[in-house]
């Protein structure tokens, strides 16, 4: 597939595409994902459901009660992109690093740097300056838009690493602040006239496989998410009112914030932090009708028993993990709420195995979404058959690109987009998760799911939550290792271990139970919530290495 001829008059995005051979199979198979050859994703976003759904239409609310119409957004919109061109010289292609928690503004400054003709490079509030700096080292950014309350770190990068980095606060008081600056500009303005092939995005992952790679997405993209998953699975109508607990800088939260939400018109409930109990009494004071949140979330709710909270809602979301089976039935049995689980990529920008509703099978992530195609791989890029676990395979409208990247080689086979995860498939075509590739425990020749034991571990009634992975074992080649958190009260000693370990083999087999058991205040977890095995297979692989 040729590239169309770029509006971005700095062409390093397009010229930090991965080469052509080493893409994945792209696929337009449904009406809905065929585009035009010019396309700005932000005017789809914003002009045409302002116009569509009318502008006085709530588009975004917080829950401290700021509401903005889809009319204020796109004005907003509009002004910050007149900021960007005018005031600070954007030139189309250039790179706008954005830093914020999820508020209006974001939302704002999102679209207004698409409209504009830049291209997005979204970061956590959370990072850290040495976090920032090889993004921002790797992707270049002109310019920095960052709340105020988040700037002192961007700053640092900017002294130490990208000294022509522009930073703009907004949110203060000063009269350089963008929201200031914005006030003074015309509420109209003509988005740039990109390709639809044009970079849009570029994504770092979340890091839980260790350093953070940086996807690459197309203005086509954000709008495939939707005419995928959104319409086909999730189906949101207007008078919906969605929340999510993941950042706006995770393509997860993008989705079900900004891109779901505003292409059905309906109105996105943009909460900055909150522990799960709060985000429950958060769904339930503010009306909301769609959640999407880990699962990690979800069980921190039913622990609590605050589930009555999420009576209101018409649909959950589950994605980041695989929710536990046992999750997902207290949740049926309780509030009649059939979680729609998910998996997703940021590789893949967001969810393309799914079901919902009377599609939904209690145990299985679901069915490709329409738009895509799965299967599972063997070793050498072949497709299994229906039981046999291997790498999940995925094709569809997007797909993996790196920028400048040796993984992409990993990521690609035989045109397939291959996740890291484990899956079988049954003979209706339901697909199975079993663990990532990189989690599952191979011990004296049987292959254990790290997800597995965790699960089981989970149900003991003084365990808060867990993590398994594989210890090296000179007898075994590895063994399961937990990392185990208790509830207050409970005493992590030899005693518990044990308990613990007999637990597991009443709810699996025996083989699968933990051999080492360890007890800890905490798991690691990056500012998504998604727990980070990596740290974990570090500590357990450097006493191995450690001298006797």
């Amino acid at each position: 597939m040729h590239p169309s001829a770029s509006a971005h008059l700095d062409t390093f995005a397009r010229d930090h595409l991965p080469p052509a051979h080493l893409w994945p199979t792209i696929e337009f198979t449904t009406p809905e994902l065929r585009y035009p050859a010019r396309l700005n994703a932000a005017a789809e976003l914003i002009d045409v459901p302002a116009s569509t759904y009318g502008a006085e239409r709530p588009a975004l609310r917080t829950p401290d009660g700021e509401t903005w119409s889809y009319g204020e957004l796109r004005t907003r919109a509009n002004q910050i992109a007149h900021v960007l061109a005018e005031d600070l010289g954007l030139v189309p292609g250039q790179r706008v690093m954005l830093r914020s928690p999820n508020t209006p503004w974001t939302v704002a400054a999102w679209l207004g740097v698409l409209k504009a003709g830049g291209v997005v490079v979204t970061t956590m509030a959370a990072l850290r300056a040495r976090e920032i700096a090889p993004i921002a080292e790797r992707t270049r950014p002109s310019i920095a838009l960052v709340d105020h309350r988040y700037a002192e770190d961007v700053h640092t990068v900017r002294d130490t690493v990208l000294p022509s980095l522009t930073v703009i606060e907004y949110g203060g008081t000063g009269r350089e602040d963008l929201i200031t600056r914005a006030a003074a500009k015309p509420g109209e303005f003509t988005a740039v006239d990109t390709a639809a092939d044009d970079v849009a995005l570029l994504g770092p992952t979340s890091g839980t496989t260790g350093t953070p790679k940086i996807t690459m997405h197309f203005h086509r993209d954000l709008l495939s998410i939707d005419n995928t998953f959104g319409r086909h699975v999730l189906k949101l109508v207007p008078d919906d009112v969605v929340a999510c607990s993941a950042p706006l800088a995770f393509t997860f939260g993008l989705g079900m914030l900004v891109v779901f939400p505003l292409r059905a018109g309906a109105c996105a409930l943009l909460t900055e932090a909150a522990t799960p109990p709060q985000l429950a009494e958060i769904v339930q004071r503010e009306g909301v009708t769609v959640l999407a949140t880990a699962p990690t979330a979800y069980k921190a709710i039913l622990r609590e028993g605050r589930e009555r909270l999420l009576a209101g809602l018409r649909t959950a979301v589950s994605a980041g993990e695989h929710i536990p089976r046992d999750t997902w039935e207290q949740l049926r049995d309780r509030l009649g709420l059939r979680v729609v689980d998910g998996i997703g990529a940021t590789e893949m920008l967001h969810i393309f195995i799914s079901a919902a509703g009377d599609d939904v099978r209690p145990g299985a992530t679901g069915k490709p979404v329409p738009g895509y195609r799965a299967a599972v791989l063997g070793p050498d890029g072949s497709e299994l058959g229906p039981g046999e676990p291997g790498l999940l395979g995925v094709i569809g409208p997007v797909g993996c690109r790196y920028l400048d990247d040796v993984r992409q080689k990993n990521y690609v086979l035989n045109g397939w987009n291959v996740t890291g995860d484990i899956f079988t498939k049954d003979e209706a075509g339901y697909f199975y998760y079993q663990a990532r590739s990189d989690n599952m425990i191979v011990s004296s020749g049987y292959n254990i799911g790290g997800p597995e034991v965790e699960a089981a571990i989970d149900t003991h009634p003084d365990v808060i939550e867990s993590a398994v992975v594989g210890r090296p074992d000179a007898e075994r080649g590895s063994v399961v290792c937990a990392f185990v958190v208790l509830r207050e009260g409970a005493t992590g000693d030899a005693a518990k271990a044990k308990e613990i370990q007999d637990h597991v083999k009443q709810v699996l087999a025996p083989f699968k139970y933990p051999r080492d058991v360890r007890f800890c205040d905490s798991l690691p977890r990056n500012a998504n919530g998604k727990l980070q095995h990596y740290r974990l297979r570090e500590i357990v692989q450097n006493e191995q290495a450690a001298p006797v």
